[in-house]
């Protein structure tokens, strides 16, 4: 059995957090955030307009995700964005992934949660209780 706990983090675990922030790009195929990224990031949370929530083991953060808190006419109520999903690979398909969406929609208090995902991720995404189909989502830069 593995000593973890899912909790919301702050500004105190920035640092792990930036260090998952940075593997999750790597593995995406992005580039790393810069120090002037990081540091809006810091404060978008401080100022809470964005919620990670992590788990830890052994006192180690090995994975999150993020939750942005709006309104949604899907079913007018409160809604999450949910991103930023990521677990160390080697803690991967232990059921962590599962456990942090259920935290995460649990303490972020929001009816519904959408993920916008890669076609790869489609099938983990379903998996994992994201399950009604809401369209395409495209971002405007």
């Amino acid at each position: 059995m593995m000593d973890k706990e899912y909790i919301e983090l702050s500004e105190s675990n920035f640092e792990e957090l930036a260090k998952l922030q940075i593997l999750y790009k790597y593995e995406i195929g992005e580039e790393p955030p810069s120090q002037n990224q990081l540091k809006s990031l810091a404060q978008a949370i401080r100022k809470k307009q964005i919620h990670f929530y992590g788990c830890c083991c052994y006192g180690e953060l090995i994975g999150c995700c993020s939750v942005c808190i709006t309104f949604s006419t899907f079913d007018y109520n409160k809604a999450g964005v949910f991103e930023d999903f990521f677990i160390k690979p080697e803690f991967r398909h232990r059921g962590i992934a599962r456990e942090l969406v259920q935290f995460a929609y649990r303490e972020s208090g929001a009816r519904s949660l959408n993920v916008g995902c890669a076609n790869s991720d489609l099938e983990m995404y379903k998996s994992l209780g994201f399950s009604i189909v809401l369209g395409n989502m495209l971002a405007f830069e």
